[in-house]
């Protein structure tokens, strides 16, 4: 169940979930941020058999341990949030203290993909064209 919650946690950067398991959660993750501030091969290997998702650890260990490498621990937070409805559990949101940084304004965004009818409208023009 950490496992699969740390996946979550480190692809999605925030979730939600009961507060028994997110504190739960957080002495598990922290120190797996803790040992992704080495990157080395056996840290690396540790943290793969710690965590068992090949795109958690590789996020982990290029996105998410330099933007912490100034900290020395508390890299999680937990908020509290309302109970669930249906069994009235307590929930909670973990995140990472450090947010991923956002976009600047100035800087340009990488251009939206194209709709598929948007493609299969300039396609048909280029086929239009090749066809005259």
């Amino acid at each position: 169940m950490l496992r699969n919650l740390a996946i979550a946690l480190v692809t999605n950067e925030r979730i939600r979930t009961t507060h028994a398991k997110a504190t739960q959660l957080r002495p598990f993750l922290e120190g797996l941020v803790t040992l992704a501030k080495e990157d080395t091969v056996a840290a690396r290997r540790l943290a793969m058999a710690r965590v068992g998702d090949r795109n958690a650890v590789v996020k982990l260990f290029s996105d998410i341990a330099p933007r912490v490498a100034q900290r020395a621990g508390g890299y999680l937070r937990i908020v509290k949030d309302a109970p669930r409805v249906g069994d009235g559990a307590l929930m909670s949101y973990v995140e990472f203290v450090d947010p991923a940084p956002q976009a600047v304004p100035g800087e340009e965004k990488p251009a939206a993909r194209k709709t598929i009818k948007q493609r299969l409208h300039e396609r048909r023009k280029e086929m239009a064209k090749i066809r005259r």
